[in-house]
């Protein structure tokens, strides 16, 4: 399909900069046989007894930074952990940067820069063990927000909350599960009320969520791999669910692409650990979930095409139009849809 295809005209307004609070005041957009609005708070009545959330676990580390080589101010943003204190990371600018330079982001914190790879990036040494890379990260790093959420370098304090979600336990993402930030634990205590369940598991949101898609046709775009873990007790639970007639609702995009991942031909879904880079295009066949929860995504995006791939091209263009009539706010720090599946003919 051509990439054209999962275009559509957003308003800049409609670009979420905050998120409400609280964070389950949000709204969703509820998209099955109609379109309906509802409040992601309205979960608990939507969502049936037996039912069961997937929620992806992953932390978002600080990797954002700002430094000096010299005079020079350099922005960084870590992206790819090479181990041992190494990583790769987008710099601005970039061109001035050479080999051997060193950048200095604090008094007692800098890295020395070990060259450049054919994309751009640049190989930074921290020189530290990784805990104490992070202990650094985690003093001097802000949070790597999307280039539409806009702000100053140094970033705004809230956001190493508001970034975040609930469930963040396991360190390793360089951008938030975004569908887990609508999630209090009000919401949670309600929902396991109702008897709806919730199974997490993990992806590491890596350096694909930053770039663009730019081959004209979607199928010639190549996807980044992510690292996964699906659990023996995770899968199952999510079988288990299934079998006794409940439903699998996967919040985010993220937690789809390790579903599918880790699902066999039956339907099964099997412990998974290691990289994922499946590309999910209309065509694909779900096998492991059965409703999805989502942000609304950026056009010509693979995460529109995903969610047109669940849920009908059509379907979604319209349920989006809906959504830019009604001002529902977009992106990151935007309100949520839940998606039935398109229905088929057999």
């Amino acid at each position: 399909m051509r990439l054209d295809d999962f275009d559509f005209a957003l308003p800049r307004d409609r670009i979420a900069q905050q998120p409400v609070s609280p964070r389950d005041s949000a709204k969703l957009l509820v998209v099955g046989d109609e379109v309906t609005d509802r409040r992601v708070s309205d979960l608990p009545a939507i969502l049936q007894p037996g039912d069961m959330l997937v929620v992806n676990e992953t932390k978002v580390i600080p990797v954002r930074l700002s430094g000096r080589r010299g005079e020079v101010v350099v922005s960084v943003t870590l992206h790819t952990d090479l181990g041992e204190g190494r990583w790769l990371a987008f710099a601005k600018p970039g061109r001035r940067l050479r080999e051997g330079d060193r950048i200095d982001f604090a008094d007692d914190f800098s890295a020395a820069i070990g060259g450049k790879t054919p994309d751009g990036s640049v190989a930074l040494d921290f020189e530290r063990t990784a805990e104490a890379l992070f202990g650094a990260l985690e003093a001097h790093g802000a949070m790597p927000l999307p280039p539409y959420i806009r702000r100053d370098a140094e970033g705004q304090a809230s956001d190493r909350n508001n970034y975040q979600t609930m469930f963040a336990a396991q360190r390793g993402a360089i951008a938030a599960p975004t569908a887990g930030l609508h999630f209090t634990p009000d919401l949670m205590a309600r929902l396991a009320s109702r008897g709806v369940g919730c199974t997490p598991i993990t992806l590491h949101v890596g350096i694909g969520t930053f770039l663009p898609v730019k081959a004209e046709q979607l199928e010639d775009h190549q996807m980044h791999a992510e690292f996964g873990v699906v659990t023996e007790e995770a899968a199952a639970a999510i079988n288990a669910t299934r079998a006794a007639g409940g439903r699998i609702v996967a919040v985010g995009t993220t937690c789809v692409r390790l579903l599918e991942s880790a699902v066999d031909e039956a339907g099964v879904i099997h412990p998974f650990e290691g990289d994922t880079d499946i590309f999910i295009t209309p065509g694909w066949r779900f096998r492991a979930f059965d409703l999805m929860m989502t942000n609304f995504h950026l056009p010509k995006s693979t995460l529109f095409a995903l969610v047109c791939a669940f849920a009908g091209h059509d379907r979604m263009l319209a349920a989006y139009n809906h959504a830019i009539e009604a001002n529902y706010r977009f992106y990151s720090y935007g309100d949520a849809c839940l998606l039935s599946p398109e229905r088929r003919e057999a």
